[in-house]
């Protein structure tokens, strides 16, 4: 089923700006597109609930979805979060308790509004889909469902900051971006004294980077916030929109194994993008889809679901590496469970490779190598177009590696492969885990991954004696994935000790072995259903922009290695900036990050983002930029941070940060 596309006639009323007052007295702010017949006939509502500058930063973001679904009968707001934008307040860190119970807040605003009917729909991608979710637990009743796109779950396994109790760069990459984002300045809707505002909050400015880095083990600080956690208290229904591309795919299998009851997935190979802008493609119309999804739950007082299976999901199979692919290989499948069902395909490891049958074996050496990871592309969480992991045969040169004959017919990955090794080690180690599609001609293309800080003992925030042990089994699951091996082709598993430069590396790796191990890898017992009904093409909208790119240019990626032996992988994304003719104003942005090691010595990794925002108003232009580095040695991280925000090239203020964060479990 596919919402009517056809070009509305409905006329809305926009409102640039309102305010909507928190109980502490603090005012939210946020823009509101209204169809006309609400002023008489109250509709239903859906909002966005984000940090990210209603009036610039994502503006020409919000005009794709807002007045789609406006025209379509719907009021739309999207509010700015408390300490950002133009909105009251000071944000301190992601996700907090006072950000839910402002969503609450908010809802409970709009139930209130005489152009409103009493039913609301949340939706987001990233912060935003994971505010919907948080909000829908123990849900406020105007609430009856919610849309959550490239959303987290699970704050410690699956965000940006840790993975397997390892440190992400990724972390630092976001610890230099939010700081830019709230200590930006408001615009004059606030006011004439919105400098004076901006000073305030400049002048409170967090430094979250800190608390990420401290929080090392599964703690209250990163079960907040995850509903994975608080599944039974979900109230309303899900739309989950994942990528494969994403370091968030794995909560839409995951949260339609909490609640089959309320989650419908979709996951499609696209990297951290609304689906109508998905790279790599094929990208869907999320608006089209969006709509059913919401005249299915806000119209009538008695909801009707949709008629869509629990799971769709992109099938993906072998694609040559390329830094940046446009169109994936694959086609869609589908399953009308929630929870597909699988058998699990055994491979043992042994001197020949993967095997069907165990064998003994004495025990294999896991190489530590920093340059293990030139190949994997992108850190992992934006997905950004230039960002593909390449050709993985360097990096598996340097790994310990196990081949599985050709396949003799295709094999079909569904769900989430598990390793259990057995090791002779210390505990203060990493495992870095790759599971990789051999082509014929022996090219190596990464499908999954997965890392383990085997300092910390199931994941449960434990120590452990330092001294070695004689042996110790380990399991490990890699990241939920939908992959097609083709017939011919080999699976391949490497290991290493390190994945630099997307994890922090273990301060002492020391050598690592392996006694015996084993895959499982999860197929179905027939072949997927294909999707029956096609998605929605994206359109491009809006239909009329309000927009134009001044100026953008591609991701430039450099992986070489200096005369001293030093090892540095960087990337630049180049001053970009985007117009809008109806505010008469732009925003512009520039990243740039290095991260340099010695190739064996893991206490020599470095890594330095720039992040800066521009924005040219009528009334003059602002620039904020942030630089975060982070050195480590055996007992502490060491961080520095610092902020210079600029009005009119005079600077207003400057923050400077620099913390010793003591390695508890590196």
């Amino acid at each position: 089923m596919i919402a009517e596309t056809k070009a509305s006639t409905t006329p809305l009323d926009v409102t640039d700006h309102l305010w909507i007052p928190m109980p502490d007295g603090v005012r939210l702010a946020a823009r509101l597109w209204l169809p006309q017949s609400a002023h008489h006939t109250p509709a239903p509502t859906v909002f966005e609930y984000i940090p990210y500058r209603k009036t610039d930063m994502v503006r020409a973001r919000d005009e794709r979805n807002h007045p789609f679904f406006a025209e379509h009968g719907y009021a739309c707001l999207r509010v700015d979060m408390r300490g950002s934008g133009d909105s009251e307040g000071h944000m301190d860190d992601m996700y907090s308790d006072l950000e839910r119970t402002d969503a609450h807040d908010v809802i409970a605003w709009i139930a209130a509004q005489p152009w409103c009917n009493g039913r609301i729909g949340m939706f987001g991608t990233s912060w935003g889909g994971t505010a919907a979710l948080q909000a829908n637990v123990d849900a406020p009743e105007a609430l009856q469902a919610i849309i959550a796109v490239c959303a987290t779950h699970d704050r410690y396994e699956d965000d940006i900051h840790h993975m397997g109790g390892c440190l992400l760069t990724d972390s630092i990459e976001w610890g230099a971006t939010l700081p830019v984002i709230l200590g930006s300045p408001p615009t004059t809707h606030v006011g004439d004294d919105w400098q004076t505002r901006w000073e305030e909050r400049l002048a409170n400015l967090a430094f979250p980077l800190e608390t990420w880095v401290r929080e090392e083990t599964q703690g209250d600080y990163w079960r907040r916030g995850s509903v994975v956690h608080d599944a039974d208290r979900l109230r309303r229904p899900i739309l989950a929109i994942g990528g494969w591309s994403d370091r968030y795919s794995n909560s839409v299998m995951s949260l339609l194994s909490a609640r089959p009851d309320l989650v419908w997935g979709l996951v499609g190979p696209w990297g951290h993008h609304y689906p109508d802008k998905g790279t790599p493609g094929p990208a869907v119309g999320f608006q089209q889809l969006a709509l059913v999804w919401w005249n299915s739950w806000l119209r009538d007082p008695v909801p009707a679901p949709p008629k869509w299976p629990r799971l769709r999901a992109w099938l993906s199979e072998f694609d040559s590496p390329a830094d940046e692919i446009d169109q994936r290989n694959g086609c869609w499948i589908q399953s009308e469970e929630a929870i597909p069902d699988v058998q699990t395909k055994v491979w043992h490891l042994d001197e020949r490779g993967l095997s069907q049958t165990p064998s003994k074996s004495d025990h294999w050496t896991v190489p530590f190598d920093l340059h293990v990871g030139c190949a994997s592309g992108d850190t992992g969480y934006f997905g950004r177009p230039g960002g593909e992991p390449l050709d993985q045969r360097d990096d598996d040169a340097l790994s310990l590696t196990f081949d599985s004959p050709p396949l003799t017919d295709e094999f079909i990955l569904l769900g989430a492969t598990e390793a259990i090794l057995t090791l002779l080690t210390p505990r203060n180690r990493q495992l870095a885990l790759r599971l990789n599609d051999v082509a014929p001609d022996g090219t190596s293309a990464r499908v999954v991954w997965t890392v383990q800080n085997l300092s910390i003992n199931d994941r449960d925030a434990k120590t452990s004696d330092s001294k070695a042990v004689k042996t110790r089994k380990v399991q490990l699951t890699f990241p939920t994935k939908a992959y097609r091996f083709r017939k011919g082709h080999r699976i391949r598993l490497s290991i290493t000790a390190s994945y630099w430069p997307i994890i922090w590396p273990s301060s002492r790796p020391g050598e690592l072995f392996i006694t015996s191990g084993l895959l499982r890898l999860p197929t179905p017992p027939a072949k997927p259903k294909e999707l029956k009904h096609g998605l929605p093409p994206a359109q491009d909208l809006p239909r009329t922009k309000q927009h134009h790119i001044v100026m953008s240019s591609p991701l430039d990626r450099v992986s070489c290695t200096e005369g001293n032996g030093t090892l540095v992988s960087s990337w630049h994304q180049p001053y970009s900036e985007v117009f809008c003719s109806e505010t008469e104003a732009s925003f512009g942005f520039e990243t740039r990050a290095v991260h340099r090691a010695i190739p064996q010595d893991p206490l020599s990794t470095d890594s330095t983002v720039e992040h800066r925002a521009v924005y040219k108003r009528p009334d003059g232009t602002a620039e904020v930029r942030c630089i975060v580095s982070v050195k480590s040695d055996n007992s502490f991280y060491y961080l520095d941070g610092s902020v210079n925000a600029e009005w009119e090239e005079k600077l207003v203020a400057v923050r400077n940060w620099k913390r010793s964060i003591p390695r508890r479990f590196g």
